[in-house]
């Protein structure tokens, strides 16, 4: 009889923790979806901050980086058919390129004949315009790293005025309650600040792109005015 006794605290204990186990094996399996959308409301508009700078990442990326495809003879053609004369050849080979830098000098060689001043202008003015193309929607990207973390931060703060609201309501406070709310409402703000990072990252990412274009757009340009300065063109 002593040894049944002596045998069930530890029946009882296993019990327990089988239980304890059983309880916590649901909250385990949360995917990531699940986990982050116990965040609470202020998740809706953070994960639309995601999906915004995520598509326009991808949408000027591939459109910085086709602007700024390789043309590795366009220069060659534009400087052999304007020496010899053949403007219109010139102006097809640019159209043909459909580049950033092809319709910059493309804008340059309809002047040609005209001062160096009104074509280096024309050139500036359509470079310009080139540059302002590649960059629209990227601040877009810079205004998310802002205020993703600041609305992680919002989701948080509300977060710990509801858990003080419930313990003012209970008339005490149940440490799991407070530390498991306060954990959800940490979902807020660790969501809030990567995704700002992210942003922040594509954000120089393709501004670094695009200042390498305009480099290289400008080097072309001095190219193009110098061969048209050329003595005989």
């Amino acid at each position: 009889m002593s040894l049944l006794q002596s045998n069930l605290p530890v029946d009882t204990l296993n019990q327990v923790q089988q239980q304890s186990i059983q309880l916590a094996a649901p909250q385990d399996n949360l995917n990531l979806l699940q986990l982050m959308m116990k965040g609470g409301w202020i998740m809706i508009p953070i994960l639309l901050l995601f999906f915004l700078g995520l598509v326009i990442f991808i949408e000027r990326y591939i459109t910085i980086r086709n602007a700024s495809k390789a043309d590795g003879g366009l220069m060659a053609q534009i400087k052999s058919n304007v020496l010899s004369g053949k403007l219109d050849s010139a102006i097809a080979v640019c159209r043909s390129s459909n580049s950033a830098l092809a319709r910059m000098l493309q804008k340059g060689l309809t002047r040609v004949g005209r001062p160096i001043k009104d074509i280096e202008a024309a050139i500036e003015n359509a470079g310009k315009l080139e540059v302002s193309r590649l960059e629209k929607n990227i601040n877009i990207l810079g205004i998310i790293a802002g205020i993703a973390p600041m609305l992680g931060f919002v989701g948080t703060i509300f977060g710990v005025i509801q858990i003080f609201r419930d313990v003012e309501i209970a008339g005490g406070i149940d440490i799991g309650s407070v530390s498991g709310g306060l954990y959800v409402k940490m979902i807020a703000s660790a969501s809030g600040l990567t995704i700002g990072i992210l942003a922040y990252i594509g954000y120089h990412i393709l501004n670094m792109m695009v200042e390498r274009l305009i480099l290289k757009m400008e080097t072309e340009a001095v190219e193009f005015i110098d061969l048209l300065d050329e003595p005989g063109v």
